[in-house]
């Protein structure tokens, strides 16, 4: 999504977890050049991995480069994409930008805010999404408090 700034406009790449509802990774720049995705795909496999993760994207060009799906073959990961006209399976990503925008970027005019203070301001509110904010799906726990109770009884289980 973009965001616009004093400076210039914002792109932000986050990668969501349909798992948990968290963002695994993202990256923010002034650019939405196949660099961007690539860079958020690659923080999002950096705890993890990719080992047979199934990455859905839209059709953007940044997404069907070259050097996007190297990056993911690489990875051993799986990339999916819709027919064109197909929105809805883009869906709960949309959900979390419109979540965004209504919590917290509407709230402050970006627009009169140099790009480096709407960065930390976009970086704090995914820590808090992450961390804090209740998750309705996820029996009211945020994404990774939820995924660490998983992670927990997995490994009681065990």
């Amino acid at each position: 999504t973009e965001i616009p700034c004093k400076d210039g406009k914002l792109y932000l790449a986050p990668i969501f977890d349909c798992y948990d509802g968290s963002i695994r990774g993202f990256r923010m720049d002034d650019n939405m050049r196949a660099d961007l995705c690539v860079e958020a795909f690659q923080n999002a496999c950096r705890d993890d991995g990719a080992e047979g993760m199934i990455l859905h994207s839209d059709r953007g060009t940044q997404f069907t480069s070259q050097r996007f799906r190297k990056v993911l073959k690489k990875a051993n990961a799986i990339q999916s994409m819709s027919g064109t006209g197909r929105c809805y399976d883009n869906a709960r990503m949309e959900s979390f930008f419109a979540t965004l925008k209504k919590e917290k970027l509407y709230k402050i005019n970006t627009k009169s805010m140099p790009m480096v203070e709407v960065k930390t301001i976009v970086h704090r509110y995914i820590h808090y999404y992450n961390r804090r904010r209740i998750y309705s799906t996820n029996n009211g726990y945020p994404p990774l408090v939820y995924r660490g109770l998983f992670i927990d009884n997995h490994q009681l289980a065990a």
